[in-house]
């Protein structure tokens, strides 16, 4: 029983850790100037292209097929040339 409690206070203390984090984000957001149309829409397209990024990475990564590699490369430096375009 003694073992669940402290579990259970475990948990609480991260609970509390995880709100207060949270917290501390939405000051730090409420600080920063809100963003123009066009930031958001940039960043909306960088957080996307990197989402495929990544996918295109863990496909890379468990393809063996060599015309499969090949077109997942093709796309993976399509999608770092666009990525480095935004950062311009």
């Amino acid at each position: 029983m003694a073992d669940n409690e402290s579990m259970s206070r475990g948990w609480e203390s991260k609970d509390v850790e995880s709100q207060m984090e949270e917290a501390a984000a939405r000051r730090n957001a409420a600080k920063e100037p809100p963003l123009s149309p066009e930031q958001v829409r940039l960043k909306a397209e960088r957080e996307s292209l990197e989402l495929s990024r990544k996918r295109v990475l863990d496909d890379l990564a468990t393809s063996a097929h060599p015309r499969r590699r090949e077109q997942l490369e093709s796309a993976l430096r399509h999608l770092d040339q666009k990525i480095a375009s935004l950062s311009q």
